[in-house]
């Protein structure tokens, strides 16, 4: 039986107000019943979270209602473009979970086309050539409350605008030298209307169609005519396009008739706290070195997540939460945070990790004498089985883990108190021993050999759980702690200071911490562990087998105090 290709008509529940516009165009059989959205990605720079949530929106309405989705990518501005920045957003897309199929597009595919239509409105007196200065214009565009004043150039005849359209694209002029305007009206109170320009100079070669142009489509005048060539029926943007919707739709009206025409449709923009989303400014921290690249697990974008141990369901279910309204907001990370933590605790296995190591020796339990104990991996998953961790008289604990004068409620390792070791047995602190400095440099303790579990005494109470690693077979490994880029909550509200200036001096510490044999055997690329009582880690890109590197993705949301003794 051939697979029903018709859009899925039956209303869902819980639909947000961009869903309920589709579906009500498709119950009304707009554009024949077919629904078509189009991710629109510019290739001159890597995808960050508020592309994300675009991704979503344009797949996820086209998956929820059977349609379907192109990814189309708008390279009219061959000086910012490049190939790796192509190659880099179908990577993030299909990471994120979707697909575009056959329907991969660019906006220079249509290149003869939209040539064509401007040489057309030339002919019909609805564009001109002018030569004036980008300055000039901007200077005679009028306010909200004043006219424009047309250009001294808006009059000339059809034939001559034509013949000096053609010149431009033969390379005649230098850039900057003329630009083709729509001629509409330049006293309309939308200011996006007043002699809009359609095409500029550009001679920088384009990654596709190499020297072939030396005109480029401007963005309002590519993009409808774009989604009306690929039979787009629903052109989803963000709501700084509001203001450009009556002119999306003035040139697609040059196209489109009644039996079909694309729909923009707007939604609010992703902001996050203490983040950054200009594409500008983020290249600029790739470019000075202030970051190590646009995949930097501190930034902002799917690759630097997808480094630092992000999921596709954490970012995605992150969205759902936030949801989309017709109104800016800025959204607390601690969100996003949390929604990652969430994931993770599902899917990451628990392992032993010491980052800031003090040394642990058992002196009434055997020298020379190894034993394992079986530690789970995941408590949250049914079937995920446990591992061996190796036990032995010498161990690292956190050195935050002991005090010499603890303070009350302190229920970790004191002098004469007691505490378990994770899977392992119960610990009484006897003595300590310092150096000259007056530094602790080993803790000796005694243990209690009937607590281990399966013994008698493994039901025994205390108050406290160390997490721990043997000494002797513990794995040395790089640690990057990252935290958040900024140390503004708002960047963008401060525009008077320079975003470098507000970069968190400690956005990234790099520590080295022992790890159980167990993580160095399975530290696989995109590999999640939880470092009990630490946080979550994958390995870096960077890790290797003899020189372990490991991303915290983000901290544990419970603090010690709140751990509690499964044993």
């Amino acid at each position: 039986m051939a697979e029903n290709k018709e859009p899925n008509t039956a209303e869902p529940r819980g639909l947000n107000f961009v869903e309920q516009e589709v579906y009500n165009d498709l119950q009304e059989g707009k554009n024949g019943g077919r629904l078509n959205t189009r991710f629109p990605p510019e290739p001159n720079g890597y995808l960050h979270i508020g592309h994300a949530k675009a991704i979503c929106m344009d797949f996820g309405v086209a998956e929820k209602f059977g349609g379907t989705c192109n990814l189309r990518f708008d390279d009219t501005n061959p000086v910012k473009e490049d190939v790796e920045y192509v190659d880099s957003i179908r990577e993030d897309i299909h990471w994120l979970g979707f697909d575009w199929g056959d329907r991969e597009y660019y906006a220079s595919d249509y290149f003869p086309q939209l040539f064509d239509l401007a040489c057309r409105l030339i002919k019909e007196g609805k564009a001109y050539v002018d030569d004036q200065s980008s300055e000039e214009i901007a200077a005679q565009k009028g306010t909200t409350t004043t006219p424009g004043i047309e250009s001294p150039y808006r009059n000339r005849t059809p034939e001559e605008n034509l013949d000096l359209f053609l010149r431009m694209n033969a390379g005649e002029f230098e850039e900057g030298s003329r630009v083709l305007r729509a001629k509409i009206d330049m006293a309309s109170s939308n200011m996006h209307f007043r002699d809009p320009i359609m095409y500029r100079i550009i001679k920088h070669p384009h990654h596709r169609t190499g020297t072939k142009w030396k005109v480029y489509p401007m963005y309002d005048f590519a993009h409808g005519q774009s989604d009306y060539f690929e039979g787009v029926t629903h052109s989803i943007c963000t709501l700084e396009f509001v203001p450009h919707r009556p002119l999306y739709e003035y040139f697609v009206a040059e196209l489109a008739d009644e039996t079909y025409c694309p729909r923009q449709i707007e939604f609010n923009r992703l902001n996050l706290t203490y983040t950054v989303m200009s594409k500008r400014k983020l290249l600029t921290l790739v470019k000075e070195g202030l970051v190590a690249g646009w995949d930097d697990p501190r930034m902002p974008t799917i690759s630097g997540m997808r480094r630092r141990g992000y999921t596709p369901e954490s970012i995605r279910n992150f969205i759902d939460t936030i949801g989309y309204t017709k109104y800016e907001a800025l959204n607390s990370v601690s969100l996003l945070e949390h929604a990652v933590r969430e994931d993770l605790n599902r899917i990451a296995t628990r392992v032993m990790g010491v980052i800031n190591p003090v040394k642990l020796v058992i002196t009434n339990y055997p020298e020379g004498k190894t034993e394992t104990v079986e530690m789970e991996n995941n408590p949250e998953q049914e079937g995920s089985g446990t591992h061996s961790m190796p036990f032995s008289r010498e161990l690292y604990i956190e050195r935050e883990d002991f005090m010499e004068n603890p303070p009350k409620k302190f229920f970790r390792l004191a002098p004469g108190g007691e505490v378990r070791l994770k899977g392992a047995y119960i610990i009484k602190c006897e003595d300590v021993v310092k150096d000259a400095e007056g530094n602790i440099v080993e803790i000796h303790c005694t243990y209690d050999p009937e607590t281990l579990s399966g013994m008698p005494g493994a039901n025994r109470k205390v108050k406290g759980t160390l997490h721990w690693v043997a000494a002797a077979t513990a794995v040395d490994a790089e640690a990057r702690i990252y935290d958040r880029l900024f140390d503004v909550e708002n960047p963008a509200a401060e525009p008077d200071r320079d975003f470098r200036e507000m970069l968190n001096p400690e956005s990234l510490i790099v520590k080295t911490v022992k790890v159980e044999p167990y993580v160095a055997e399975h530290a696989a690329q995109g590999t999640k562990f939880q470092f009990q009582r630490i946080g979550y880690f994958t390995p870096d890109y960077d890790s290797t087998a003899e020189h372990l590197v490991f991303n915290r993705t983000i901290g544990l949301r419970d603090t010690w105090e709140k751990v509690q003794n499964k044993n």
